[in-house]
């Protein structure tokens, strides 16, 4: 099963590499690659969101000087 998406490979903690596992499983993900996927994509938006709240802050400080 090619693709053409881009690939690359990742080192984890013994720690690090259950928590994945656990997510997987209780989330029901068919492989690794998918729960990990999925984990970074909640790990961006969450990311987005806070640096767009601290826009959002800086800009009304900035307003009530």
């Amino acid at each position: 099963m090619a693709t053409d998406k881009p690939r690359y490979s990742i080192t984890l903690d013994d720690d690090m590499f259950r928590e994945i596992e656990d997510f997987r499983f209780e989330h029901r993900y068919q492989t690794r690659n998918q729960a990990t996927i999925e984990l970074i994509r909640l790990g961006l938006e969450a990311l987005k969101k806070e640096q767009s709240e601290l826009k959002s802050k800086s800009s009304n400080d900035k307003g009530n000087k």
